[in-house]
């Protein structure tokens, strides 16, 4: 199908331009967000009629998510989330929980403007694309951690799954006897001597 673009629309054009796209697309996203117009005779002419209007309108919606941007851009919130030793999250962060946090932080957006293409299911710091307008992006950060402190520790750059997994390897590395043939247990603390071991031996066949 081809549309007429209200607005810029990411990957495809800036308004005015006439793309095609696929159908579902179209009906789903595009028309009934009224980011375009079916490219017929009559809304071309519908189009270029207002043309001038439509482009007057886009620039002060922009204007003012170049004033928003400022107090959103660059942000850092922080979400404490239960999570396994692995760091997967017994659940997930949803663009709502994203746009709860801005708002306690100061910051208000919709959930519509955030970008996040799914759901965060592992502790970190996480870059996510906060869409204010069709020319206006921002990125915050989300600092999901296990407690206050973990994430404090992120914060500062510290790599809190990588710190954990030198801790258990170095726990490996210290009960691992490395000058041990394979498949062959450890002595005993207290062997005693031969003939204490020969008199243990003789016992037992007796």
């Amino acid at each position: 199908m081809e549309v007429i673009l209200l607005e810029r629309v990411e990957k495809l054009g800036a308004i005015g331009d006439v793309v095609k796209v696929k159908d579902g697309f179209a009906r789903n996203y595009l028309l009934p967000r009224k980011k375009a117009l079916r490219a017929n005779d009559s809304n071309r002419k519908l189009f270029e009629t207002n043309r001038a209007r439509i482009e007057e309108e886009n620039a002060e919606r922009r204007s003012d998510a170049e004033k928003d941007a400022k107090g959103v851009d660059g942000k850092t919130v922080q979400l404490i989330r239960q999570a396994s030793n692995t760091g997967q999250l017994y659940g997930s962060v949803s663009a709502r929980d994203i746009v709860d946090a801005l708002e306690a932080a100061g910051a208000k957006v919709t959930k519509s403007q955030v970008v996040l293409d799914r759901p965060i299911k592992a502790i970190g710091l996480h870059e996510v694309k906060i869409a204010l307008h069709p020319e206006v992006a921002v990125t915050v950060k989300v600092n999901v951690a296990r407690s206050p402190e973990e994430a404090d520790l992120q914060a500062k750059g510290v790599d809190v799954m990588a710190q954990m997994f030198e801790r258990d390897t170095a726990a490996f590395t210290e009960d691992f006897d490395p000058g041990l043939e394979p498949g062959i247990p450890p002595a005993p603390e207290n062997p005693g001597t031969p003939e204490e071991a020969e008199v243990g031996i003789s016992d037992e066949q007796a």
